[in-house]
Formats: structure tokens, C-alpha cells, sequence
């Protein structure tokens, strides 16, 4: 199902997007992803580097002309990740819902369900997605890609 599509069922609706609006949004990233490396419990490093990948995917979404309606508003935006980058993206999207779901359940319900070792995936995961988003933001849309 393409992204109009999406947005013809009423989960996305337009959104015209800048360059300026492209930096803030990366600018958070970097910031979370020097957070998420830093002296604190798993858990929230998964969750800050959880929202870089969100950042990302949110990125992506938003040079292609869209943002997400705010029910299931997460959800969405990593669902977008394969229709904006390809199947080859399918099993990262699945990645990253896991990831959502995995830090509901630290945020919400459950202190320590993080391991160290699923943060550092998840940062190193974040970083590559990140790389991604440069090439393919600087190939599809060269106008939004920041300076």
C-alpha cells in the first residue's frame, strides 16, 4: 500500500516540509544519540536512542509529504520506513516496532526490561539508519538535505 493510500484511509495527511525544519529534527538526533551514549541505565538509553530512530524515520516521512495523524502516530511513522526506502527496509521497520514496543513497556510498566546489550544494538542501529537517511534524503531530495 503506497503512502497515499495511507493518506486516503486518514492515517497521514500532507505536509509541506524546509530544510530548516529537515536540521532541527537531525540536530535532535545527533543530540540523542550523544545522550544515549552516555552514563545512564539501559533502559533510557534505549528510549532516547529510540526517538532518534523515530526522529529519522519521521524525516523521512516528512520529505516525502507526509506526516502521521496522531492515532497510532509511532506506529505509522516507522511503518513508513519500507515504502519511503524500499522491502529491503521491512525487516528494520520490524526491528524498530519491536524496539516501540519494548520501550512502552520501560517507560510504562517495567524498570530494567532493557539490557545493555539491546541499547548498544539500538544505538548502532540508529547510526546506520541515520547514514541512510543523508544518502537517500541527499539523492531523492537534495533541496531538503541540510548544509
Amino acid at each position: 500500500m503506497s503512502l497515499k493510500q495511507w493518506a486516503d484511509n486518514g492515517w497521514l495527511r500532507p505536509h509541506d516540509t524546509s530544510q530548516q525544519e529537515i536540521a532541527d529534527l537531525f540536530v535532535i538526533v545527533g543530540r540523542d544519540l550523544g545522550d544515549a551514549e552516555g552514563n545512564i541505565s539501559a533502559d533510557w538509553r534505549f528510549g532516547i536512542a529510540y526517538n532518534a530512530a523515530l526522529k529519522l524515520c519521521t524525516i523521512l516521512l516528512y520529505a516525502a509529504g507526509y506526516r502521521p495523524e496522531k492515532v497510532l502516530q509511532h506506529y505509522r511513522t516507522i511503518a513508513a520506513l519500507p515504502e519511503i526506502l524500499g522491502d529491503r527496509w521491512k525487516d528494520e521497520a520490524d526491528y524498530l516496532e519491536t524496539c516501540r514496543r519494548k520501550r512502552n513497556i520501560a517507560e510504562y510498566d517495567r524498570a530494567g526490561t532493557i539490557t545493555e546489550q539491546d541499547a548498544s544494538e539500538l544505538v548502532s542501529f540508529v547510526n546506520e539508519l541515520q547514514e541512510e537517511v543523508r544518502r537517500w534524503l541527499g539523492k531523492e531530495h537534495p533541496e531538503l538535505a541540510p548544509e
